[in-house]
């Protein structure tokens, strides 16, 4: 890591919790300052009072899923007169129903926070980055984006746009200065799956927040384009993209099914 990027800010989105947290809390052990936002004011207050000092913390309480959510965060973050060096993007939903029983109101909230937030607030902060010809950005995707998965149609296609965006940015931006790296966790203790089926899975198929940024950062920082942290999630993956997709289908509807009965 540069000396000037030590020094740098990194924007964290949806920071009040899980991988957002701790992507704040340990980018704040490498005294890199932060701004960070999410909805939950009150638990962005709590995460600043507990890291500031060393380092500069700036919170903006925005809702990304509100379809101009990104534009007043971007506004804020110009009032703010600081160049983001590091953009996490992190916030998202997961949708965890059938398609048809998704109302409007709730699949217009994925798509927003999910991917149009997401690509407002990359295509606003890259100008920025190759100007000065330093940047990271880290965009937080899923094992999910590799193949359907019934039942998460919508989440595991607005995953499947992030990757893919990530992989045709970082070509783009060779030799820019500025690296792109898609992050893949699979099954995460956080709010967005507490309660759910996947919840209860083994340790060893179920990441820990704290395990995944650090994972991220690590491969931001080596300048890695795709990343999937885990042996089990990788290699899962790995033997999806062998087997024809009508089998990964046919299996992730059997999944689905015994998940809804369950």
């Amino acid at each position: 890591m540069s000396l000037q990027l030590q020094k740098g800010t990194a924007l964290v989105t949806g920071a009040s919790s899980g991988i957002g947290e701790a992507f704040a809390r340990l980018l704040a052990t490498k005294g890199i300052n932060l701004i960070l936002t999410a909805r939950r004011q009150d638990r962005l207050q709590v995460i600043a009072q507990e890291l500031a000092g060393p380092i500069r913390v700036d919170i903006i309480n925005c809702d990304l899923s509100d379809k101009a959510g990104a534009e007043r965060l971007i506004k804020a973050v110009e009032d703010l007169n600081v160049a983001v060096d590091i953009l996490v993007n992190n916030a998202a939903v997961s949708g965890q129903s059938p398609f048809i029983d998704t109302s409007e109101d709730e699949l217009d909230e994925l798509l927003v926070l999910n991917i149009r937030s997401l690509t407002q607030l990359t295509r606003y902060f890259l100008p920025g980055m190759k100007k000065r010809r330093l940047g990271k950005i880290l965009n937080v995707a899923s094992v999910a984006a590799f193949q359907p998965v019934p039942s998460l149609a919508q989440y595991a296609a607005s995953k499947a746009y992030v990757l893919s965006l990530s992989e045709a940015l970082a070509e783009e931006l060779r030799g820019t200065g500025i690296t792109v790296t898609a992050l893949c966790p699979g099954v995460t203790l956080t709010q967005m799956v507490s309660g759910t089926t996947v919840s209860k899975l083994p340790e060893t198929l179920v990441s820990t927040p704290e395990g995944v940024a650090q994972a991220g950062f690590d491969a931001m920082m080596d300048e890695q384009v795709v990343h999937i942290p885990g042996l089990v999630n990788e290699a899962a993956v790995m033997l999806s993209q062998l087997q024809p997709r009508r089998l990964i289908r046919n299996l992730g509807g059997l999944f689905a099914r015994f998940n809804k009965g369950s």
